[in-house]
C-alpha cells in the first residue's frame, strides 16, 4: 500500500501564480529547443556555410558541432545546480535563459568560413559550448520550478506544459527555418537565409526573463530555505550529494538514456534521416517530422493527466514496451514512400508521448528539496550528454559503417531496455507531496531502511 501525502489543491487565487509558473518554465524549454530545432533543420545551410570539406563532411562536422554542447552540460548541472539549491530556482533561471538566448542569437551573426576560414567553425564550437553550459541549469531548474508550484495530484498535467514547451519550441525553430527555405529558395538560404531564425532568439529570452522576474520562488523551496536558516543547513555539498542520493541519480540517469535517445534520433536526426538515407526533398524531410511533432503537442496534457490517474510508471512501461516493440517495423515502413514516413514517425511519436509528458512531474520527485535541482541537473545532463545529444552522430556513423537503415530502431530498442531495468528500481511518487527533506514516496517503501534504498538517513528536522 502506498503512501500518498494529502494533495494540495489550488484554490481560485493561487491558480495565478500557477499558470504563470507553468508559462515562465515552459518558456524557458521552449527558447532551449528553438535553438535545437533551427540547427537541425538548418543543417544542411549551417554546414555549408561555416565548415570546410565536401557536403558529407561538413554534415559529419555539424552534427558533431551539436553534440558537443551536451559534452559541456554536465559542467554546467554541476555548476548551477548546486547553486539553484542555495539561491532559489528562480535567481538561477533568470540567468541560464539571457545566457542561452544570447549564445543562439550570435550563431546567426557569425561570419561564414569563406570569410574567416577556420574561426567560423571555432566560434561555433565555442558558442555551442556555451548554450550547452547554460542548458545544464536550464532544464533541471524548469522541471524543479514547475514540479514545487503543481497541485500534487496534478503535477503529471502541469509538468506536461514544460513539454509541450520543448515541441513548441523546436517546431517553432523548424517551421522558421521550413518557412525561410520556402521564400527564399535554396541559394538565398545558403548566402544568408538560414540565419534569420537564430535572430528570434533575442525575443524569446526577454519574454522568458520577464515571466521569470515576475514571480516568486517556489513555495516548497521557500519553506526549505527558512528552515535551512534555523538549523544552519543550506543544499547539499556535491560529496554528500553523491554519497547519499547515488541510487536516485543512477535511477534517473538510466531513465534519460531511453528518454534522450528517441527523443534526439526521433526529432533532431530524423530530417537528417529523411533526407541522407530516404532520399526525401529538402522541404519534405523537415515537413514531415514538423507534423509528427504537431500532433504529439496536442496529446501531451492527456497523457500528463493520464499519469496523475494510473501513475508515472504505467505511463512509462507502457511507452518503453511499445516502442522496443514497434521500433524496427516503423523503421522499415519509414522506407515505402511519403505515407509509409509519415505513419512510421507517427506511431512512434504517439508511443514516446507518455514518457516526455511525465517526466517533468517524475523526475524532480526523485530528490529530497535541498538536493533536488543538484540532483536533477547533474543525472540528467551528464546521461543525456552520453547517450542523447550524441544520438544524431552516432546514429549517422553506424549507418554508414553498417549500411543499414534499421541502426536508429536498434539503438532506440537498446536504450529503451536500459530505461526499462531503471525502471524497475524506481518509487512511484504519484500525488506524494515535494515538500520537506525527505525523499517523496520515501516512506512507503515498507519494510527497508533508507540505507537500503542508497539514501542516508538525513536528521529530522520540524518546520514551524
Amino acid at each position: 500500500m502506498s503512501y500518498v501525502q494529502p494533495s494540495t489543491k489550488p484554490d481560485a487565487q493561487a491558480r495565478g501564480p500557477i499558470r504563470r509558473a507553468m508559462a515562465a518554465s515552459a518558456i524557458g524549454n521552449a527558447t532551449e529547443w528553438f535553438d535545437y530545432g533551427i540547427y537541425s533543420y538548418g543543417l544542411t545551410y549551417i554546414s555549408a556555410a561555416l565548415f570546410p570539406g565536401s557536403t558529407a563532411q561538413a554534415t559529419l562536422f555539424a552534427l558533431a558541432t551539436f553534440a558537443i554542447s551536451f559534452l559541456v552540460r554536465p559542467l554546467g548541472g554541476l555548476f548551477w545546480g548546486p547553486l539553484g539549491d542555495r539561491l532559489g530556482r528562480k535567481h538561477v533561471l533568470a540567468l541560464t535563459i539571457i545566457i542561452m538566448s544570447v549564445a543562439t542569437l550570435l550563431v546567426g551573426l557569425l561570419p561564414s568560413y569563406g570569410s574567416i576560414g577556420l574561426w567560423a567553425p571555432a566560434a561555433l564550437v565555442a558558442l555551442r559550448m556555451i548554450q550547452g553550459f547554460s542548458t545544464g541549469g536550464e532544464y533541471g531548474g524548469a522541471a524543479t520550478f514547475m514540479a514545487e508550484y503543481a497541485p500534487d495530484d496534478k503535477r503529471g498535467f502541469c509538468g506536461s506544459f514544460l513539454e509541450f514547451g520543448t515541441l513548441a519550441g523546436f517546431s517553432l525553430g523548424a517551421l522558421l527555418m521550413l518557412g525561410c527555405s520556402v521564400l527564399l529558395g535554396n541559394d538565398a538560404m545558403h548566402a544568408w537565409g538560414w540565419r534569420l531564425p537564430f535572430l528570434v532568439a533575442a525575443p524569446l529570452g526577454l519574454i522568458g526573463l520577464y515571466l521569470r522576474s515576475k514571480l516568486e520562488d517556489t513555495p516548497v523551496f521557500r519553506e526549505c530555505a527558512e528552515a535551512s536558516e534555523r538549523e544552519h543547513h543550506a543544499g547539499v555539498p556535491l560529496g554528500e550529494l553523491f554519497a547519499r542520493y547515488w541510487k536516485p541519480l543512477l535511477q534517473l540517469g538510466g531513465l534519460v538514456v531511453a528518454l534522450n535517445v528517441v527523443n534526439y534520433v526521433l526529432l533532431a536526426y530524423m530530417p537528417t534521416f529523411m533526407k541522407k538515407e530516404l532520399g526525401m526533398s529538402d522541404n519534405l524531410s523537415l515537413l514531415l517530422p514538423l507534423i509528427g511533432m504537431l500532433s504529439m503537442m496536442v496529446l501531451l496534457p492527456f497523457a500528463g493527466a493520464l499519469s496523475d490517474r494510473i501513475g508515472r510508471k504505467k505511463v512509462w512501461w507502457l511507452s518503453l514496451a511499445g516502442i522496443f516493440v514497434a521500433a524496427v517495423p516503423m523503421f522499415t515502413l519509414m522506407s515505402h514512400g511519403i505515407a509509409g514516413a509519415l505513419t512510421g514517425l507517427g506511431v512512434l511519436g504517439l508511443l514516446y508521448v507518455p514518457q516526455l509528458a511525465s517526466i517533468s512531474a517524475m523526475f524532480p520527485a526523485m530528490f529530497p528539496t535541498q538536493a533536488r535541482y543538484a540532483g536533477m541537473a547533474i543525472a540528467y545532463n551528464i546521461s543525456t550528454s552520453i547517450f542523447g545529444g550524441t544520438a544524431p552522430m552516432v546514429t549517422d556513423w553506424l549507418i554508414g559503417r553498417t549500411g543499414s537503415t534499421l541502426v536508429p530502431a536498434y539503438y532506440m530498442m537498446g536504450a529503451c531496455a536500459v530505461g526499462a531495468i531503471a525502471l524497475l528500481f524506481v518509487t512511484e511518487t504519484v500525488g506524494c507531496s515535494l515538500r520537506g527533506r525527505d525523499i517523496p514516496g520515501a516512506k512507503a517503501v515498507s519494510g527497508t531502511r533508507r540505507e537500503d534504498a542508497g539514501v542516508e538517513r538525513l536528521p529530522e528536522h520540524r518546520h514551524a
